[in-house]
């Protein structure tokens, strides 16, 4: 059996050793991480889920997050993303040919759009969509 006799009994000891292995405190760990939100997520799942059922979450987010600018930011331009891709589809769907040729190549590209800003949510990037992202911005402002 292997025992390990390891001690530290002065607390320059331990702040050296923290900063020395990957290992870290949870109080640490705690003060570096993503802050919290009125429904007790961190800002980035929260800011991810805004996206998860489109103008839906991002509504409900938008009503319930009173402060936190991260994720009133991406439910707002959720919110807004959706009811411009409802708009296109709706009026180019009614058109004969154009409309089947729009949607073929127009959900792929909401598809791949709607990964990448669960995504980049998720990793805490603020990131805009042409002009809906910067609407969205001037009107948390």
């Amino acid at each position: 059996m292997v025992e390990n006799n390891f001690k530290i009994t002065d607390d320059r000891q331990l702040g050296n050793f923290d900063s020395q292995t990957v290992f870290k405190r949870p109080e640490a760990l705690r003060a570096s991480g993503p802050t919290g939100t009125a429904i007790g997520l961190s800002e980035n799942h929260a800011g991810s889920l805004a996206y998860l059922f489109g103008f839906v979450t991002g509504f409900l987010l938008l009503i319930v997050e009173k402060e936190n600018r991260f994720v009133r930011f991406h439910a707002l331009q959720s919110i807004l993303l959706s009811i411009a891709f409802v708009t296109v589809f709706t009026v180019l769907g009614m058109l004969p040919v154009i409309g089947w040729l729009s949607g073929v190549i127009l959900l792929p590209i909401g598809l791949v759009l709607w990964i990448i800003l669960m995504l980049n949510a998720s990793n805490g990037k603020y990131s805009k969509v042409f002009y809906i992202g910067q609407f969205a911005e001037k009107q948390l402002r």
